[in-house]
């Protein structure tokens, strides 16, 4: 178990939360949310000893060990990825470099000998005969092929660090285990991976993610920092974003019988409970559940942008023919021999484990960048609205808000203007604030305000969620499910592509699979689908 204490955090006059007293628990997943800036990976450094409260103390036994995600990756450059692996476990990983040192000595002594074998004692106590062959397997496990297992952290790409930190946090089974976002960059099957691991674990997990499938997989309880609080909530990420809803909703109907309330709020439970997730986890999420009464849900304070993509005219039924794309970079191929068909009313999710490969097609079809070969040709009626990956050359000036957004809008009244702002939550003052000090969540919401005034019957987005908090991507996925327009993107977001897409194309090292009529997870699932996708990725 690991208590907080009265932990209050302040720098200056702002204050993050204060006086916070909360108990995790063995056995439990804690999803740690709240919104952009309010303190969720600052709450696990303190929960790590790597930086103090300001007030308040965090209590871990001390025969508990803590293991966190570290985020710097070039901390290990000098190591080879098995070995960080290893650091993971600092006291398996002390006495293991003692031992070999003492080995190494040219003058062993029999004073060095008893003090080998005490360290013997204590390594095969931490199964350090294993370590090596259970980094190994986590590696593997994590997509890391073997032939670089032995390579130095500094010739690793980025993403093949980031997996290798992510094995060094899991590994040894430890008491509590702190997860900064650690499904970024990983792909669909490394992601399901870790979900099936964290629903195994059976120590305390305290997870930060922007992924709400991952969290409503994976989560028992929600910490939710709000208020200057941070209040504990049983179940996962979709039963705390949907009892808080029906709490500001009771609050609002102030005439309602308590009665009516509370069974509102059973028939609410039962209908989670009822939809509880498959793996262990279930039990634990059944039980808690069923234990809430009326006082334990809480409104949120949390505001959420409103996006809806309206379409000035209806395209014809021609939109888009791709025959027989292709296009390589410095020799490596993005795309090859591509050749779609794209329907009125098709929402495409383009998927796979290269993403260059999915923004260069979207540059390809925009006309910023040429295809090596084959051609494609947009339907007459076609209007098109395009979110980049990289939004940086759209904010290199002095402008303010109303005035950048008012540069793509027909009408330049400042009210109307104004108007799409506020949606975006820019309300007042805020709305003057120069475009190019923006953060990047709200750079991606002023862009999307700029696809809204567009209009367009075909939008392509590329990783529109990079950056937004949970409730801006709760709201983009609620306005592409409404659009009634053709729509061509690619995310990182599990839900957001399972309740949005109506056809996958997936690419895969030796070419291409497209799906039209299933969801995501229907194509996850598929054993045909499966067996394809395994001959393409090996």
């Amino acid at each position: 178990m690991i208590s907080v204490n009265d932990v209050s955090l302040q720098y200056g006059q702002r204050k993050l939360f204060s006086h916070v007293n909360i108990a995790f628990s063995p056995g439990n997943c804690y999803g740690l949310i709240g919104a952009n800036g309010s303190g969720k990976s600052t709450f696990l450094k303190i929960l790590s000893g790597e930086i103090d409260s300001s007030t308040g103390e965090v209590s871990v036994s001390s025969d508990k060990r803590v293991s966190v995600l570290k985020q710097d990756q070039f901390a290990f450059d000098a190591y080879t990825a098995l070995t960080t692996v290893i650091i993971g476990h600092k006291r398996l990983y002390d006495i293991l470099t003692e031992k070999d040192a003492l080995y190494a000595k040219e003058d062993f002594s029999e004073q060095d000998g008893i003090h080998a074998s005490e360290l013997e004692a204590q390594f095969s106590e931490l199964d350090g005969w294993n370590a090596e062959s259970d980094a190994a397997k986590l590696l593997s496990d994590l997509g890391l092929a073997e032939e670089f297992h032995e390579t130095q952290m500094k010739h690793l790409e980025a993403g093949e660090k980031v997996r290798v930190l992510l094995a060094q946090a899991l590994f040894g089974n430890p008491d509590i285990l702190l997860l900064d976002e650690p499904t970024n960059h990983l792909d669909v099957e490394t992601c399901l991976w870790l979900e099936e691991f964290l629903c195994n674990f059976e120590n305390t997990a305290i997870v930060v993610s922007h992924d709400r499938h991952f969290l409503d997989k994976v989560c028992t309880h929600i910490a939710d920092i709000d208020f200057g609080k941070i209040q504990l909530y049983s179940g996962n990420y979709s039963f705390w974003l949907e009892s808080s809803q029906l709490a500001l909703k009771q609050r609002s109907e102030s005439n309602k019988k308590t009665e009516e309330k509370r069974k509102e709020l059973q028939s609410f439970i039962a209908r989670f409970s009822a939809n509880a997730s498959k793996s262990r986890q279930a039990t634990s999420r059944k039980k808690t559940l069923e234990k809430l009464t009326l006082e334990d849900i809480k409104p949120s304070s949390r505001k959420y942008p409103y996006l809806n993509f309206e379409q000035a005219r209806e395209a014809g039924n021609d939109i888009l023919l791709i025959e027989h794309l292709s296009k390589s970079v410095n020799s490596e191929v993005m795309f090859k021999d591509l050749s779609i068909r794209v329907e009125k009313g098709d929402k495409i999710a383009f998927v796979g484990t290269h993403d260059l490969a999915k923004t260069m097609l979207f540059q390809v079809l925009m006309g910023e960048i040429p295809a090596d070969s084959g051609s494609f040709r947009w339907g007459a009626s076609v209007s098109r609205a395009y979110y980049p990956k990289d939004n940086t050359a759209y904010f290199n000036t002095e402008l303010n808000i109303v005035d950048w957004l008012r540069q793509y809008s027909e009408n330049r009244e400042e009210n109307f203007v104004r108007s799409f702002l506020g949606r975006m939550l820019f309300s007042g003052e805020e709305s003057l604030k120069p475009v190019k000090v923006l953060s990047g969540g709200e750079k991606v919401r002023c862009m999307l305000a700029r696809m809204m005034l567009a209009q367009s019957n075909v939008l392509i987005l590329d990783e529109p969620t990079n950056h937004l908090d949970l409730e801006s991507i709760t709201a983009l996925n609620r306005g592409l499910e409404k659009y009634r327009g053709t729509l061509l993107f690619s995310s990182q977001d599990h839900q957001l592509v399972h309740t949005v897409a109506n056809r996958i194309i997936e690419f895969t090292p030796k070419g291409y699979v497209d799906r039209a009529g299933t969801t995501f997870d229907e194509y996850l699932e598929n054993e045909n689908i499966k067996q394809l996708r395994h001959r393409l990725y090996s």
